[in-house]
């Protein structure tokens, strides 16, 4: 049986620390995989991406809101 997050103490770890791990855990996964389409340029700005939003989490910009400039933009 695999240990739980308790056992392994995650349960203790903030919201933050705990989607840092994860993201951590997933990486470790991709690059396991044969074909893994990410390059380590790639990881390395999806991690500052990722890092921004969780120090930034209300810096985001609603999808009816892209679509509004894009039209104004561009046209329908």
């Amino acid at each position: 049986m695999s240990p739980t997050l308790e056992e392994l103490g995650i349960d203790k770890l903030t919201t933050d620390e705990r989607l840092m791990l994860a993201q951590d855990i997933l990486e470790s996964v991709m690059e396991e995989r044969p074909g893994s389409s990410l390059t380590p340029a790639k990881r390395e700005e999806l991690r500052r991406r990722v890092a921004d939003h969780i120090a930034n989490p209300d810096d985001v910009v609603s999808w009816e809101e892209v679509r509004a400039r894009l039209i104004e933009r561009y046209g329908a």
